[in-house]
């Protein structure tokens, strides 16, 4: 019999593959994992917001119309009803890094708001339409949509 698994808690299987993700990716400079379900991968680094220690977390990104050379990443956390950590991390120090097949770049982070996070919102369900089902499911919470723009 299989095991009805929570969609507020990610299966143990995922949370290893969390784990071990950005050391692949970045072992194999996003040779390897670098694509998922059909997106682009990166790795963010953030400081922990109370333990100041780095923090990396592999993320599906697309660069928006607007603005090629940013990144937008989403909180999904897969439909789960709180933010996911890297999330809260930003919204404490919004400087950080992300590797992208084999770069690595500063980057400010900034919540998208309004008719900008609708635009990104409507271009992310038009790449992957699987995100609607996780606004449902995360239906307490308005999913975060955050730009993460390269800065010198």
């Amino acid at each position: 019999m299989l095991r009805r698994v929570s969609p507020t808690r990610p299966s143990a299987l995922v949370r290893v593959f969390w784990k071990i993700h950005p050391v692949v990716y970045r072992w194999s400079r996003g040779r390897l994992l670098g694509h998922l379900a059909g997106m682009d991968v990166l790795v963010l680094e953030t400081r922990g917001r109370r333990s100041g220690a780095p923090r990396a977390t592999c993320l599906t990104y697309f660069a928006p119309r607007e603005a090629r050379d940013a990144f937008v990443v989403i909180g999904s956390f897969l439909g789960a009803p709180r933010d996911p950590a890297w999330v809260h991390n930003l919204r404490s120090d919004p400087v950080a890094h992300v590797d992208v097949r084999g770069r690595r770049l500063r980057v400010r982070a900034r919540e998208a708001a309004g008719d900008e996070r609708a635009r990104l919102w409507s271009e992310l369900v038009a790449i992957q339409p699987d995100y609607r089902r996780y606004e449902g499911l995360a239906a307490r919470r308005t999913i975060p949509v955050v730009v993460l723009e390269p800065t010198r």
